[in-house]
């Protein structure tokens, strides 16, 4: 028998494997916008080896893009980034 499961369901319940880096590189980038590799792991107090694995992570689930720019890699929050935060914010409210 198939379940039916929701996408704001699916999403914590993805959310709830990411390792704990994930949510501070999700708040740099909601509190600071855009910023390449470097800066994002200076600001997340992520090291720059377990961000590349914690990226790519929130990139696959689609919560975050990398786009390039010159020779650095710029790491944006996705509209859907924006929603699962703000999902994460009324589960914890309520």
């Amino acid at each position: 028998m198939i379940g039916t499961t929701t996408l704001a369901d699916y999403l914590v319940k993805a959310g709830d494997r990411l390792p704990e880096e994930a949510n501070r590189v999700l708040e740099a980038l909601i509190n600071e916008g855009n910023m390449n590799k470097e800066d994002l792991s200076l600001l997340s107090r992520v090291k720059r080896a377990v961000l590349d694995h914690v990226i790519m992570q929130l990139y696959a689930l689609g919560l975050v893009d990398v786009s390039t720019e010159g020779k650095s890699k710029i790491c944006s929050l996705t509209k859907l980034g924006e929603e699962y935060i703000s999902l994460l914010a009324e589960r914890k409210a309520g």
